[in-house]
């Protein structure tokens, strides 16, 4: 075999998808093996995740340096979970010390890689040993030591891979929880694992193999395994934040404050975060100070835990977080929430999760331009859904209505993928409805499989019920409603120009419709009850909902109302999440109900 004395930019590219396909290839392995730092199983599709991520953006270039580069960066972006946030810290660091070279050299490649450990070690609050950092640690120090002896990278990938393999056995004996596991370091497997899919291409392996796993990387059901036990920390929580000079040891500070598995990983320019936390929206408050947050990810552990040990049911629900359900509710019933994607002022933040209603309201006055809203990501659902078919016989999700957002799309098209993956049944209803309206679905749905109904009942019964609904909203201005384009600019334009308070309809397609018009607040909230009474007339009343945005009081006027025209409580009574309140504005009130 050739000689290999110096490596360009397509050897790198060729180099880094065959231990991508390694690490992918053994996933499932690394997860059995996952008992540090959580025993959450997960580290092998965390770990192979972050390398999807770089595969789908990869392109091959001739430029050492351009490819290194945009391996770290593409890391880093899409990095996932502790260990693949360490892995990618690592793949970064090395493409920063990096010179601009079009080849590299076997020492340039030793000084390079010594000089990305100090990135590794900066990253973490309280690095361990035992772990993938002294594997990868021990690997470069191998090859800068014994740079001198090499004139061939075959030979030194393959050297060094018998020096990391060695390192990897020797974690067992270095921390507690791997030596009564008797296992290996998870992460260090896939550390490993990556020499070892290197060293095989270098040795002569079949690179039109290797090649195809670029077009596959999308391909395969993510199965993520769960915590064996109750997580301390409830939220696994990862966010992207750009600015001009990050204080990365600040941040680590910030964090640290908030939870544990702290991890500070990149530059001053964009650093990647993760820590476990029980409050991700008051530690999204404290860090704005450090830069725009352009990324978020926050996986509730809890839920995880139960959906493998402590789950209820046989059928999963699955909704958004514009159903507006009460955590009580939500939790009695172990009924998943997929958060609304927002932006405010340049930030991203999840719905209801990292971004809570009052905090939303002081930054849309504060905010230069309109926040605005997204629908969560196809991945976001095969995530879930991955996870919930490996622990239940089957999955209905409902979502609001389809007309007013991709939401209903996007988990369509994952549960169609998942469903044909998995053999599972995963049904996905479009409730032509939001807010107060979603949420008595949800919660139907969820007491019918609390009292035993079949999948296919829930689905007939909910699929029948979406459009039988009413919902009635007494507003305070049409100016959020016209801005989100839910109500004509003419229409806004008029009611302000004779002081109207409107009241609102929305209809079976969830678009708001001006119903009637109301010169004070007490007349407004007098149409919207006799509107009320109209709609229920003599028919059965299945249950309502009031919803609000921060005006609690005008609420318990509607509830004191609404239980004497009903003699009923409310099924349910909420402030909504910020991705609907940013529609209509603070002091709406909605009461949402639903017949027989």
């Amino acid at each position: 075999m050739k000689k290999l004395e110096s490596i360009n930019g397509k050897n790198l590219y060729y180099m880094f998808l065959a231990g991508a396909k390694n690490i992918i290839d053994n996933q499932a392995d690394i997860n059995r093996i996952n008992v540090y730092p959580v025993a959450d199983s997960d580290t092998g599709t965390n770990m192979a995740s972050t390398i999807r991520t770089v595969i789908d953006s990869l392109k091959p270039d001739t430029s050492f340096k351009v490819t290194a580069d945009a391996i770290g960066i593409a890391a880093l972006t899409g990095a996932r979970g502790n260990s693949g946030i360490i892995f990618a810290q690592f793949l970064y660091g090395f493409s920063e010390e990096i010179t601009d070279c079009h080849d590299i050299t076997i020492s340039e490649f030793a000084e390079s890689l010594k000089r990305s450990i100090k990135y590794l070690y900066e990253a973490i609050a309280h690095p361990v040993e035992g772990t993938i950092l002294t594997v990868i640690r021990e690997w470069v120090e191998f090859i800068h030591e014994q740079r001198h002896r090499f004139d061939d990278f075959t030979k030194l990938i393959s050297e060094s891979y018998e020096v990391a393999t060695k390192s990897l056995s020797e974690t067992t004996m270095k921390l507690t929880e791997l030596t009564i596991a008797n296992v290996v370091d998870a992460g260090a497997k896939g550390f490993v694992l990556f020499l070892e899919g290197m060293m095989d291409l270098l040795r002569g392996k079949n690179v039109k193999q290797i090649v195809a796993l670029s077009a596959e990387t999308q391909e395969g059901m993510i199965v993520e395994k769960v915590p064996d036990q109750l997580p301390e920390m409830r939220y696994c929580t990862e966010a992207m934040i750009e600015g001009e000079n990050i204080d990365k040891n600040w941040l680590m500070g910030i964090l640290e404050q908030y939870g544990d598995s702290v991890v500070v990983a990149g530059s001053s320019r964009k650093s990647r975060i993760h820590v476990h936390t029980n409050k991700p929206a008051d530690l999204f408050i404290d860090i704005r100070p450090a830069g725009k947050v352009t990324f978020q990810k926050v996986e509730d552990m809890v839920k995880q835990y139960e959906s493998a040990y402590a789950r209820k049911y046989k059928i999963a629900i699955v909704t958004d977080s514009t159903c507006d359900l009460p955590e009580e509710i939500i939790s009695k019933y172990q009924i998943y929430q997929i958060p609304i994607n927002m932006v405010v002022d340049g930030n991203h933040y999840l719905d209801g999760l990292t971004l809570k209603s009052d905090e939303f309201y002081r930054l849309q006055e504060l905010s230069a331009e309109p926040p605005s809203t997204s629908q969560p990501s196809r991945n976001s659902f095969m995530n879930l859904y991955s996870q919930l078919v490996t622990n239940y016989d089957s999955v209905i999700a409902i979502h609001l209505a389809s007309k007013l957002s991709g939401t209903y799309n996007s988990s369509l098209q994952a549960a169609e993928k998942i469903a044909g993956e998995s053999g599972k049944r995963i049904d996905v209803i479009d409730s032509v409805s939001i807010s107060g309206g979603l949420g008595l679905l949800v919660k139907r749905a969820a007491e019918m499989i609390d009292s035993g109904s079949t999948h296919d009942e829930i689905v007939s019964t909910i699929s029948e019920r979406a459009k039988p609904y009413a919902i009635f909203v007494s507003i305070r201005t049409l100016e959020h409603l016209v801005r989100s384009g839910r109500v004509s600019p003419l229409k806004g334009r008029v009611a302000k120009a004779l002081n109207l308070l409107p009241v609102i309809s929305v209809g079976p397609e969830g678009k708001a419709e001006l119903l009637q018009k109301a010169f004070s607040y007490n007349s407004n909230r007098r149409k919207v009850l006799e509107n009320v009474r109209k709609a229920i007339g003599n028919r059965i009343l299945y249950g309502y909902s009031i919803t609000h945005v921060s005006s609690g009081s005008d609420a318990d006027f509607f509830i004191n109302e609404m239980k004497s025209i009903t003699g009923k409580d409310p099924s349910f009574i909420s402030n909504v999440t910020p991705s609907l309140g940013l529609h209509t504005g603070k002091g709406t009130v909605a009461i949402a109900f639903q017949m027989q």
